[in-house]
């Protein structure tokens, strides 16, 4: 069994209000095992024998059963994301900055999103990593950054998702 983090996208923050406590129950009756949720934001840990492709299929599938939205769900093994996490390129902990990593599951939008790194703003830093596209900016402008204001464009609802690096922190735990 491999266990691992499935990250949903836009859940609790956009519209789409989900009891992770039922999210939990509709994933373990999917099959897969040792689910649990972390803070109200999408975060889940679960195991599977099946390859990470799969799961998000079937964990997707689920939740657009469950709960009748329109779901979507980025999946790594922990290993992968305490890599993701490791390679953070900028200072983690800024006074006044919140540190951020957008998963991209389409290579063609992760180029798309590195070329954004021309375009950052004075206070913003854009790099991209492996499969991912880490960035910081101030406390407050999130939804304003480059990164921000292109995240919201239905073109990247079903390969993106963006967690603060405190909360991939705690999932990590």
């Amino acid at each position: 069994m491999t266990r691992y983090a499935a990250f949903l996208r836009g859940v609790n923050v956009g519209g789409v209000n989900l009891k992770m406590a039922e999210v939990a129950a509709a994933l373990t009756d999917a099959g897969f095992a040792n689910v649990r949720t972390i803070l109200a934001s999408g975060n889940v840990l679960l195991e599977s024998s099946a390859r990470g492709p799969s799961v998000r299929k079937k964990a997707e599938a689920t939740l657009r059963d469950s709960f009748g939205y329109d779901a979507w769900v980025l999946v790594y093994d922990l290993e992968a994301v305490r890599a993701v996490v490791d390679a953070y390129p900028f200072e983690p902990e800024v006074e006044g900055y919140q540190s951020y990593v957008t998963f991209v599951a389409d290579p063609a939008v992760l180029d798309e999103l590195a070329r954004l790194g021309d375009k950052a703003g004075p206070d913003e830093k854009i790099a991209r990593g492996d499969g991912v596209i880490y960035w910081q900016v101030p406390k407050g402008a999130t939804l304003d950054s480059t990164i921000g204001k292109t995240m919201g464009k239905p073109r990247y609802k079903s390969s993106t998702t963006t967690r603060n690096l405190r909360t991939l922190a705690k999932v990590l735990r």
